[in-house]
């Protein structure tokens, strides 16, 4: 969660984008001033580490050429979509539909018996842009059953019931995947 900070080093001493319009594909909605809050915890940090984390976020705004507080989407992937915005006037577009035109997702999941997705963890942070919400939401709007495989899930029953998603099972290791992929194989037929 550093605010793209790195990034913005690198491109300034490598003499900046050279006209070069950059785009950002962002898998949450999350404005700058909650990255810290909403995805410090899932990457292990503990509350004093997320307020330092805020801090840091919070300073670096008040650097940059342009505030990226406020904004939707200047959250994703620790502040580096609201870096590249603010230092580089970057454009920040909605990853999971970005991918999903991209691949023709729409034509192959109308086609399709079942879709599966997959999602280190579900939460509500899925249900504000990343592809899994995404591709679920899309299968429901086709008429065709989602199921997920996931890392953790963090979802409500109310939350997992707005992607209509049939079934949510938990794997971790390759043993765990291998048995979600066979009763999902049992489940869809």
């Amino acid at each position: 969660v550093d605010g793209g900070l790195g990034a913005i080093e690198a491109i300034r001493e490598a003499g900046g984008t050279h006209g070069a319009q950059i785009v950002v594909l962002c898998d949450v909605r999350t404005p700058w001033e909650q990255a810290a809050e909403v995805f410090g915890p899932q990457k292990g940090a503990n509350p004093e580490q997320v307020r330092t984390l805020v801090a840091r976020l919070d300073a670096l705004a008040a650097e940059l050429p342009r505030d990226p507080r406020g904004l939707p989407m200047t959250g994703a992937a620790g502040g580096f979509s609201g870096g590249m915005w603010a230092a580089f006037d970057a454009k920040l577009e909605p990853g999971g539909p970005f991918v999903l035109d991209a691949v023709d997702y729409d034509t192959r999941a109308r086609a399709a018996r079942a879709v599966i997705v997959g999602e280190g963890r579900l939460d509500e942070t899925t249900l504000q842009g990343k592809a899994a919400g995404e591709a679920a939401t899309r299968a429901r709007q086709a008429g065709v059953p989602c199921h997920a495989i996931v890392g953790s899930n963090g979802m409500t029953d109310f939350q997992t019931r707005m992607l209509d998603l049939q079934h949510v099972l938990e794997a971790t290791t390759i043993a765990e995947l291998e048995a979600a992929g066979e009763e999902l194989g049992r489940r869809i037929g």
